[in-house]
């Protein structure tokens, strides 16, 4: 359908749309129109990538001096492919509906690993030997070698992009992973080179949020991207995590052992260079002497693989002179290494700043701080100086020179905490060294600042409010929607108590009680009963999902639910979860029924649909707190009340209602499907926990359906799945919750008056 939001037409590739669709629409186009950023949260299941690509792109064709790009950001490739099929659609509808087809070009980037089509290379499994492999064959010296040398090999597709492709453009049209692979299967081009070049040109570009938050590659994979673009960040739940995470570190007694290794390794090498080849290390010297940044704008194809960390204005000083010299560098980076050591002996928990560490670093073995903020750099350029092809030995001693150039590169905002123990193994002495983000907004900053508007969107963002405070910006826009239905296909429900009436929750006092882990087994066992198919039910740690299991066979609740339906568990082998997965599928899709137990923060409640028979009900086990003893933690904690005034429960239970949300949210994958959401735990009754739901979960949790008993919640459960079960119908929604383009027309003023409800209540 074509139609008019706030002005601008757009063309929405589908004969109906939602209330919600529309609502959202108009909400973004405001945030375009201030050239600002905005928070967005839309029910799971109601269209939102299509809505907001159908958006955007009307936006960028009408005003192409305002908005020159798209850069959409989401976390799986399963999502990003997603995001491709719903661009190829839109386009598709362009093409047969416009006056004119939009000249518009879309591309996906992936890592090596997904797009090579070298048929030996793309048969590795791990991605790092992928990378590895690929550099052997297209870094710089190696394809030098390859023009004396008959027997060096090269990579066809690489030499032949390099030939043609960098003078050519891509042609307009929307190229997922497979096109792009069989694009340059056609014209004997690398897939992967190829999508690098198209997406400083290409108008939609499609990748992960690390492209674009990881210092180690956004310099390198994003820094041409224009000042005039749209960045969306679908998924955006756990955007300030990823953040974190980022810009974190983590050294151990294996990384230093093979960083020590690396280094012998490359003393060994330069050793062999001074004597044969000593012009080389002349010439690295030279480019030392003129500046780090000439390095890489030498060797484009070498700067592909290089790892950059360091903001620009430091990039444009000159590497100081006591590291210019190799053997000079080994030295120093042996002298690091030697403080590292003596830093792990530790028999307790030591914390400090970066500060700290670099003042007790200069104290102690005379180190300076503007040294060791090139080291990440200055490892790359004689990696590439020695002509090393295999990057997968060098892993360790890139590690210490990336955490060496962090940590006298950022002072605030980090906290280094050195334990004596590792959480898993708290009795066997193994030592680690956290260099740890506490500030989210630090990765988030730089990219409110460039870009023109950021839309940070999800279907589970609420709590909202916080997002603004650990992100430290100012949304021009802030909007939730609920969900429109013709009938209640979803049943939200708090179930407090067993029917024993002993009330149930998994905080820490309660978590060993017989009596609460027999309702919550009863529970269970109940619900298997009456719901047909799958049924997920999520915990709050492996740990306690563990013990609870174990107790559930003594008390012989595994055998009694065995009887209904059979029984999968998630574990931290990820090999291991897959093949329940694929199992769990299987048992729902012949009808047997299946019972899948897995793990808020775990692989089945972040990238898992379990769309209609695959999810009937999704139970959570208590509210997913976060482990609370974690120093690491703790010190975030600390940070966020100092300097953003957030106090530490209300991150906490910020950051555990999301997560809930986001495990019962996997039982509703649109207005067609339906399922159950069982919140099994006392304290969700109270509005501080209830209250921070997203409102598309609030407006179904009515009053009726509150502080229950097992029983009492499995007669609703009855009643609903009978009503579920009758006939519904695409006329069922007409009207309703599925408009065509008149039924809009005549609902657009009811619409508004909604909206405007919404933000007088969020204000």
């Amino acid at each position: 359908m074509r139609l008019s939001v706030d002005g601008l037409l757009v063309y929405f590739p589908y004969e109906y749309i939602y209330p919600e669709q529309y609502a959202y629409m108009l909400e973004l186009k405001r945030t375009l129109d201030a050239k600002g950023h905005c928070l967005l949260e839309m029910p799971s299941g109601t269209g939102k990538t299509a809505t907001l690509l159908s958006l955007i792109v009307a936006y960028m064709i009408e005003n192409p001096h305002i908005i020159r790009k798209l850069i959409y950001c989401s976390r799986t490739v399963p999502e990003i492919e997603k995001v491709i099929a719903e661009l190829q659609n839109l386009m598709e509808y362009y093409k047969k509906n416009a006056p004119e087809m939009p000249d518009i070009t879309g591309v996906v980037l992936s890592s090596r690993k997904n797009m090579c089509i070298h048929p030996e290379v793309s048969r590795e499994k791990d991605g790092k030997v992928v990378d590895a492999k690929c550099y052997g064959l297209t870094a710089s010296y190696v394809r030098e070698r390859q023009q004396y040398d008959e027997n060096q090999e090269a990579c066809q597709y690489f030499e032949g992009f390099n030939a043609e492709g960098k003078e050519s453009h891509l042609p307009a049209g929307v190229y997922s992973l497979d096109d792009l692979k069989e694009y340059g299967r056609q014209r004997n081009w690398c897939p992967y080179f190829l999508s690098r070049f198209a997406i400083v040109h290409a108008q939609v570009v499609v990748y992960s949020y690390y492209y674009l938050l990881d210092p180690k590659v956004a310099d390198v994979v994003s820094k041409e991207l224009a000042k005039e673009s749209v960045v969306v960040c679908d998924e955006a739940h756990n955007i300030d995590n990823v953040c974190v995470d980022s810009m974190s570190v983590k050294i151990n007694k294996r990384v230093i052992e093979r960083g020590s290794q690396s280094l012998t390794h490359l003393e060994k090498l330069v050793s062999e260079m001074k004597e044969d080849d000593q012009k080389r290390l002349q010439d690295e010297y030279a480019r030392m002497v003129q500046g780090l940044r000439d390095t890489y704008q030498a060797r484009e194809t070498d700067r592909m693989l290089a790892n950059p960390v360091l903001p620009d204005d430091i990039l444009r000083e000159v590497v100081p002179g006591n590291i210019r010299h190799a053997d000079h560098f080994l030295g120093f980076l042996s002298r690091f290494i030697a403080y590292l050591k003596t830093r792990l002996r530790v028999q307790h928990v030591v914390q400090e700043s970066p500060a700290g560490f670099l003042k007790d670093i200069h104290t102690k073995v005379l180190i300076d701080r503007k040294p060791l903020r090139f080291c990440a750099e200055r490892l790359q350029s004689l990696l590439r100086t020695l002509e090393i092809t295999d990057l997968t030995d060098y892993g360790g001693l890139t590690v210490i020179t990336y955490f060496a150039t962090l940590v006298s590169t950022y002072t605030q905002g980090f906290t280094i905490i050195i334990e004596p123990f590792d959480d898993k193994t708290p009795t066997v002495s193994n030592p680690i060294l956290h260099f740890s983000c506490l500030d989210s907004s630090i990765a988030m900053r730089p990219i409110f600042r460039r870009f023109q508007s950021v839309v940070i969107t999800s279907g589970t963002l609420s709590p909202m409010d916080m997002y603004p405070k650990i992100l430290d910006f100012d949304p021009v826009v802030m909007s939730s929607f609920t969900m429109t239905l013709a009938r209640p296909c979803l049943l939200p429900m708090i179930i407090t108590k067993g029917n024993d009436q002993v009330a149930i929750s998994s905080k820490f006092e309660s978590r060993d009680d017989t009596a609460v882990i027999r309702n919550y087994g009863q529970l269970l066992v109940e619900t298997a009963k009456i719901v047909p198919d799958g049924i997920v039910c999520f915990f709050t740690s492996y740990m306690y999902l563990e013990s609870v299991v174990a107790s559930w066979y003594d008390q012989g609740i595994i055998d009694t639910l065995l009887r209904y339906k059979l029984l999968f568990i998630e574990t931290q082998d990820a090999a291991e979860t897959s093949y329940a997965l694929m199992n769990y599928v299987k048992a729902c899709d012949c009808g047997r029924g299946a019972v899948l137990l897995a793990v808020a923060r775990g692989k089945v409640s972040e990238g898992v649909d379990f769309d209609h028979h695959l999810g009937r009900a999704v139970l959570m086990f208590g509210i997913p707190y976060v482990y609370t003893q974690s120093r690491i933690l703790k010190a975030r904690l600390e940070y966020l009340r100092d300097q953003f005034q957030i106090k530490e429960n209300d991150f906490l239970t910020f950051d555990a209602l999301r997560h809930a949300a986001q495990c019962v949210g996997r039982a509703i994958r649109g207005k067609t499907d339906y399922g159950i959401m069982i919140f099994a735990d006392k304290r969700f009754v109270r509005q501080d926990k209830r209250g921070k739901l997203p409102k598309w979960i609030q407006e179904y949790l009515t009053d009726n359906y509150v502080n229950l008993s097992t029983e009492e919640g499995m007669q609703l459960a009855k009643i609903w799945l009978r009503q579920m079960a009758q006939p519904f119908t695409r006329e069922d929604q007409l009207g309703l919750s599925l408009l065509t383009l008149e039924q809009l027309k005549s609902t657009e003023k009811e619409i508004l008056e909604k909206q405007a409800i919404g933000k007088s209540a969020n204000r």
